[in-house]
């Protein structure tokens, strides 16, 4: 009986005979083409070397665990049906601030357990761009993918103990991360992507054995990186297509991932435009003088209080605030334009403010928590010049929603089924805030979803699901990639997006109703 299709299946080999003289090799690949649907299968030369003594040890049948690459499917490894050893695969978001791993089991198709890490390779720079400048000096590249490779291997070690498990049960590892990411992670030059005509070395990187890549796995283990467009377009966004189901939609959705960049995909089944562009750099943790990423301390969230109109803060885990996240930041903005503590230009008002305004070198600040009540000892603040950061950013956001959605999809925002918001920002954004300061388009609220870590979310997609190899490379054969050239027509429209919520404020209809 046939097994649920994944990636290891039971397979039983016919057995020779006098009337049958048949290699065992292609025994082997008949049966396995048989339950493949007549795929073609390449058998290694470490499964040959012991297939004939397997092969009648186990009475033809064998646990085989298969993966795929461009051209056809792989046999990884041919087990023992009876045997209890456990056959696991590994998804990872290789995000350029943080890493992100996920240990499957891949017959059960159950998740064993996550685990998330700094990126390592934040120590030779803290963006992509540094650390491409750093791969094109002498041993740069090599140290760089010496860092990810290194810490990803000892994180799954651990993994894999934490739960009982040894590094060699794992097989597979799928992975997504910006073209960037993908290539430091490989080892393979990136310096022409930054460089006009912005060419990447890889779009389609084929299936890996692990120890070429100096992964430490098992032996035979095999690892895949998801296909990316171009130089700021990669597969942690095709990732994040198979994760939302974004190809197969009916009707237009629109997913978004926001960081440095936003990358943003709007379509359906029939079709998918994509486009990245700058959102602005306060929303990425470490760059404005209080922006940071989520962690204990963090505050995540701001708002108006209702009875004394003052602002109230959560941090995360509770505990006293050392600073402010990017989502902290947008409900920030958003709690000061409703309470008139700033202008429709992103201004501070000084008799709004009152004593919460600090002045530091002509430069105005808004005292968020003072000292008393921080954890630093020194008042948390946003500064004007944050403001105006964040100003940039959230007109940057809109006006690239605007292009992509009116411009070239020929949509308004109420044709939008679902918005689906990605990455380690979606966890946290309020939507609510995020149309109250004009960064995200007025619409219904369950219009919203929250996909949250997209990148990895698809990368575990395709361990339990081997179907979805044949979809992301016709997610990638199927998207138009469209420029954003800085034009006066976008520069207009970005200038009318710098306001608050924006120039034209019957585009917001719902703060109207707000306090």
């Amino acid at each position: 009986m046939m097994q649920k299709k994944r990636f290891v299946r039971t397979v039983c080999v016919d057995t020779p005979s006098l009337t049958d003289n048949t290699a065992d090799d292609q025994r082997l690949e008949k049966s396995l083409m048989d339950e493949l649907g007549g795929e073609e299968i390449r058998v290694p030369l470490h499964v040959l070397k012991h297939l004939p003594s397997n092969l009648r040890l186990w009475a033809f049948q064998a646990r085989a665990v298969l993966f795929k690459d461009r051209y056809s499917w792989i046999l990884v490894d041919l087990l023992d049906p009876l045997s209890a050893t456990p056959v696991l695969g590994v998804a990872i978001d290789i995000g350029t601030t943080r890493i992100v791993i996920s240990l499957m089991d891949l017959e059960s198709g159950q998740e064993i357990g996550e685990k998330g890490f700094d990126n390592p390779q934040a120590v030779i720079g803290p963006d992509v761009l540094a650390r491409i400048h750093y791969s094109h000096k002498h041993n740069g590249l090599a140290e760089l993918n010496h860092l990810v490779i290194e810490a990803v291997s000892q994180h799954m070690a651990a993994l894999c103990k934490a739960h009982g498990y040894r590094k060699q049960d794992i097989y597979l590892v799928t992975a997504a991360g910006n073209t960037a990411m993908t290539h430091l992670f490989l080892g393979i030059e990136a310096f022409e992507m930054i460089k006009e005509p912005y060419i990447p070395c890889v779009n389609i990187p084929d299936t890996q054995l692990a120890r070429n890549l100096n992964l430490d796995i098992n032996e035979n283990g095999v690892v895949f990186l998801f296909p990316n467009i171009g130089s700021y377009f990669g597969g942690d966004l095709i990732a994040g297509i198979l994760y939302s189901d974004l190809d197969r939609k009916k009707d237009p959705c629109i997913l978004v991932d926001v960081g440095t960049n936003a990358e943003i995909v709007v379509g359906n089944q029939d079709w998918l435009i994509a486009c990245a562009g700058a959102a602005g750099p306060a929303l990425e943790g470490g760059v404005s003088k209080m922006g940071m990423t989520a962690k204990p301390g963090v505050i995540d969230r701001v708002w108006i209080d209702p009875e004394s109109g003052d602002l109230a803060i959560h941090t995360l885990d509770g505990e006293k605030p050392i600073g402010i996240c990017g989502s902290g930041m947008i409900d920030l903005a958003a709690s000061l334009f409703l309470s008139k503590r700033i202008d429709i230009r992103g201004k501070f008002s000084k008799p709004a403010c009152k004593n919460r305004l600090l002045e530091q070198d002509g430069i105005m600040s808004f005292i968020l928590v003072d000292e008393t009540h921080s954890a630093t000892g020194e008042p948390i603040c946003l500064s004007q010049v944050d403001l105006n950061s964040l100003t940039s950013s959230k007109a940057a956001m809109y006006t690239i929603l605007e292009v992509i959605v009116k411009n070239t999809a020929g949509l308004d925002f109420g044709d939008l089924h679902t918005f689906y918001v990605a990455g380690t920002f979606g966890s946290f954004i309020n939507p609510v805030s995020a149309i109250s300061i004009g960064m995200l388009p007025d619409i219904p609220l369950e219009t919203f979803e929250v996909l949250e870590n997209s990148s990895l979310g698809g990368a575990k997609v395709l361990l339990n699901t081997p179907g979805a190899f044949e979809r992301i490379m016709k997610i990638r054969q199927s998207i138009t990639y469209i420029e954003l050239n800085v034009n006066q027509e976008f520069m207009n429209m970005f200038s009318g997006a710098k306001f608050y919520p924006h120039t034209d404020a019957s585009r917001f209809p719902s703060l109207k109703h707000q306090p």
